[in-house]
Parts: structure tokens; C-alpha cells; sequence
């Protein structure tokens, strides 16, 4: 269990230690002992957390940084910039349903990704 994230997201609640602990039905020490590291949450309380703030499960036990991805989904998603996922275009063997496109394909692809990505930066 990350303390310091469940002590994060009951502060942005502006709940006590009492208060989240009655939510959960859990009492004050449990959610003291969770958020400074002396317990662990047993699978239903974990949950319990997790539904309430809105967050996964992995998000809670430090597994994934993202709150709504659990670690496997966290660790595949892939940050690139503009430029990186052109030149990943430009540059790879694209396939899409198996079939590796031309370059002829790829240079649209390219093209109807710099139209969605200027789209967005505008909105």
C-alpha cells in the first residue's frame, strides 16, 4: 500500500483519518496504520479504497502511476512526442491487421495524424 498516496487523496477530500475510516468501516488506526505503512489493507477494504476515490486498485498498492490504469495498462502505454511518433511512422515496419503498409499508406497515416494532432493543439 503507497501511504502517501491514500493520505493524498484524503486530503483532497478533506476527510479525516475518522471519517474515511467510517466510509470504509474501518476504524481511525487502520487508516493510520495504512497510510503510514504499519498495515496493509485486506482485499476488500483495498477495493473498498479504490472504489470510493475513484482509482485502481494498482494505483493504491504503488503498482502504476496513473490512477485509472492498472500496472500492466500503465506500464504499455507509450509517452511520445510529435515529432518521435512521426519519425516512428517515417521509420518502422507499420503493420495494421498483419499487413505491413506502404509507403505511400504511411505518408497518409502521417498526414491524418498531423491533422488531428493540429486539431487538438487548437481546441
Amino acid at each position: 500500500m503507497d501511504g502517501d498516496r491514500l493520505k493524498r487523496l484524503r486530503k483532497e477530500r478533506k476527510l479525516t483519518q475518522t471519517e474515511l475510516g467510517n466510509i470504509i468501516n474501518v476504524t481511525k488506526v487502520s487508516i493510520s496504520g495504512y497510510e503510514n505503512g504499519d498495515r496493509t489493507p485486506d482485499t476488500d477494504n483495498l477495493r473498498r479504497l479504490a472504489d470510493f476515490f475513484g482509482v485502481t486498485t494498482d494505483y493504491l498498492l504503488g503498482r502504476s502511476d496513473d490512477p485509472n490504469l492498472t500496472e500492466k495498462e500503465d506500464n504499455n502505454k507509450i509517452m511520445v512526442n510529435e515529432n518521435e511518433l512521426m519519425n516512428l511512422i517515417k521509420d518502422s515496419q507499420l503493420k495494421y491487421k498483419g499487413r505491413t503498409l506502404s509507403k505511400e499508406e504511411k505518408e497518409q497515416v502521417e498526414q491524418m495524424l498531423s491533422i488531428l494532432l493540429n486539431k487538438k493543439s487548437t481546441d
